[in-house]
């Protein structure tokens, strides 16, 4: 038997997501398939073409034309983990594995990732490493980077920051981009200029045009003035509450556009809103005399979480090994989104002021209810409820909360319920299921007091760039200023369909 060469190096993620650089000075022996694709007399030049065009996409061309080719030849999606066949134009799915079945029917053995550009070998079976085409890749990489372009600001209409920053987080959403900068929308509103779609899928244009200068959205919020008539006016507004109002509009005016397409659930809309940041939210009430147990489930967009010095009450929670879950180190009195999560997972006992009647023992007795996640969203939006309006005071909760660049939701899963015990959740050292881990890529946050106060964001663009956006005025943005942030709602991308989607913003991002 042959000794088992040593493993390849493979491209070191960062915080974000993105590729760090690999060290060109180690290497192990290069695959004889790669080899053999490098004797063409032409092969530099033809993968130029492929990093130019379809991974890194440094000029406005080359990212219009990828958002709107890039999908996979078999099933026309772009959301899973696309390949390039190094051979012949074709996309295919890594993760369906269309792109294994085309290299086996048409003996291509290499294949490009669209978003970290790394070969894979099917005969080898996995992705291998090679010099030549690492420097390639690291060249058109840089390339591109230098065309990236700024982030353009957004001017204040009088007292409308809680606007400009939903509207940073949501054209900063990798699929939501995808889809508008694609021109994916088909207007079937009798009025279209009331549209608001067709007004948004404008506003990605321009924002991804590569024009630095503000852009000023009138149009965008004359129509939420139509539309959600409650935030009418130049009165202050809740971010959060115009999110949801955004969200809610844009899917009543979007529905028709993935009409042809088969709904997992026919009972639920379709739609590109409910598609990206749709959850599914479990109610578990357990009866306490017969442990009959009772479930609904209900589509959300956000997830609300209490804090510690609100009118509820909050779990002081330990500083066992259950803190350091999702990377956020146990710093004594600091509370963590993980700490809030718990909370609202956590089983609460309904009292006997709260009897429900059992459906089990029919009789009303008391209960206790469970809020898991059934389902998770793409996009997973967490509210702090920072603004306590009660019987006896209006005030804001300046608690800091401290959050991850990389989060993982499984123990917060319907499905992971075996695992808690008397409320307390005995977290895996490694879930192994990368199915539930986020990147976060967007921040708001709210300076002020209740009374007055204006809203800023930090948004991620092209992996690990940061920027603080402060209506108008956008300014680069560091990790730390990032994570040392107050946080009013926090915004998280799937990794595995992120994965995916960064590889056509590097097309959309000035797509236009």
């Amino acid at each position: 038997l042959k000794p088992r060469p040593p493993p390849r190096p493979r491209p070191r993620r960062g915080p974000g997501g993105g590729c760090l650089d690999v060290d060109f000075a180690v290497g192990p022996p290069g695959c004889s398939h790669v080899n053999s694709f490098k004797v063409g007399e032409n092969w530099r030049q033809e993968l130029r073409v492929i990093y130019q065009c379809f991974v890194w996409c440094g000029t406005p061309e080359t990212r219009k034309s990828k958002a709107k080719s890039c999908i996979c030849h078999v099933c026309g999606t772009h959301l899973n983990r696309l390949h390039s066949c190094l051979s012949c134009v074709f996309f295919g799915c890594f993760t369906e594995k269309h792109i294994h079945e085309h290299a086996e029917t048409k003996q291509h053995n290499l294949a490009v990732d669209l978003y970290y550009g790394g070969i894979y070998c099917f005969m080898c079976k996995d992705y291998v490493y090679d010099r030549d085409i690492e420097q390639i890749a690291k060249e058109e990489q840089g390339e591109a980077l230098k065309l990236q372009y700024s982030v353009p600001g957004l001017i204040n209409l009088g007292n409308t920051c809680f606007m400009n920053c939903i509207v940073q987080a949501l054209t900063h959403t990798p699929i939501l981009r995808d889809f508008f900068l694609s021109d994916r929308h088909r207007c079937e509103m009798p009025s279209p200029e009331l549209c608001l779609v067709c007004e948004m899928s404008s506003l990605f244009r321009e924002l991804y045009s590569g024009n630095p200068s503000p852009h000023v959205p009138y149009k965008l919020l004359h129509l939420v003035w139509i539309h959600a008539r409650h935030l009418a006016g130049y009165r202050q507004q809740d971010a959060h509450e115009f999110l949801i109002a955004a969200l809610d509009v844009l899917h009543r005016h979007c529905k028709g556009d993935d009409a042809g397409k088969a709904a997992s659930n026919p009972n639920h809309c379709n739609c590109i809103i409910d598609q990206i940041f749709t959850g599914g939210l479990q109610s578990d009430v357990t009866c306490q005399a017969c442990h009959g147990v009772s479930t609904t489930i209900d589509p959300c967009w956000d997830i609300s979480l209490d804090l510690p010095g609100s009118c509820t009450s909050f779990w002081p929670m330990s500083p066992g090994r259950e803190s350091s879950v999702n990377g956020e180190s146990h710093i004594p009195g600091i509370t963590t989104l993980t700490d809030c999560l718990r909370r609202f997972t956590r089983p609460e006992h309904l009292g006997s002021s709260a009897k429900i009647k059992c459906g089990s023992c029919q009789s009303y007795q008391e209960s206790t209810k469970q809020l898991t996640m059934n389902k998770l969203p793409v996009v997973a939006c967490f509210h702090f409820k920072r603004f306590e309006h009660s019987a006896k005071q209006r005030r804001k909760i300046t608690t800091y909360i401290s959050f991850p660049l990389e989060l993982d939701m499984t123990p917060f899963m319907a499905s992971s319920k075996e695992s808690r015990m008397n409320g307390q959740l005995q977290l895996p050292t490694n879930s192994g299921n990368d199915e539930n881990k986020y990147s976060l890529f967007a921040v708001v946050n709210h300076q002020g007091t209740l009374e007055s106060g204006h809203y800023t964001s930090f948004i991620r663009h092209h992996k690990d760039q940061w920027f603080k956006c402060d209506d108008a005025v956008i300014t680069k943005a560091s990790i730390k200023d990032v994570l040392d942030s107050e946080g009013y709602l926090l915004f998280y991308h799937k990794q595995v369909l992120e994965h995916e989607s960064e590889k056509v913003k590097e097309v959309n991002t000035q797509a236009y």
